[in-house]
């Protein structure tokens, strides 16, 4: 494998990465209202996720998404379902400016993240993207996979920081009920949005 072979499947996977989009929009919207620490599940459920759906393609499923266009219709309308409830989730979240480390209510946990790869029609595409121009053939394939897991995990986590770096800045500088509501309208608006980019 050779390093321009490296950089150009790295850049590909951090433009997919760090680009806004339902994972990026969840995690700033988590950790403005709850909190770094407790936003770190929905992190490592993403991209657990993430390296599930990477596996899975790997192994010929994304081909099977590809190939029947009924599969890959349904697997948008789950993901748009999907996202229009992250979205009022996002929205309706309540006011918790003093309690973003500890509180009642509870951020979107470790297994909603893992779900939402599941669902989310930008995953697969990274995903398929990723197998499909940048594994290798023949001995080479099983060690490209690798190559591309591992920059794929470097990449989700720096982008996920940056995201969730974003968030907590935001949660510091609101400082009132309204200016709260009016970020989490905001952000719960922004992640049903990218269900229109799922029918592009």
């Amino acid at each position: 494998m050779e390093l321009g072979w490296f950089l150009s499947m790295s850049m590909f996977l951090w433009i997919a990465a760090v680009t806004p989009g339902p994972n990026n929009m969840l995690l700033t919207s988590s950790t403005a209202n709850f909190g770094f620490t407790r936003s770190l599940p929905l992190m490592f459920g993403i991209m657990i996720g993430m390296q599930l759906l990477l596996l899975l393609v790997a192994m010929g499923v994304g081909t099977l998404v590809t190939a029947y266009p009924s599969l890959h219709l349904a697997l948008k309308i789950a993901g748009s379902l999907y996202l229009i409830w992250l979205a009022w989730k996002i929205a309706t979240s309540r006011y918790e400016k003093l309690e973003t480390e500890k509180g009642t209510a509870q951020p979107v946990r470790l297994y909603q993240g893992l779900l939402l790869q599941a669902l989310n029609p930008k995953a697969w595409l990274m995903g398929i993207g990723s197998i499909a121009s940048y594994s290798l053939a023949g001995d080479m394939y099983s060690a490209s996979v690798i190559a591309i897991s591992v920059a794929m995990f470097m990449v989700n986590l720096v982008a996920g920081f940056i995201w969730m770096g974003f968030g907590s800045a935001i949660g510091r500088l609101l400082q009132s009920r309204k200016s709260w509501a009016i970020f989490n309208i905001t952000m719960g608006i922004l992640t049903a949005g990218c269900v229109v980019l799922i029918w592009l």
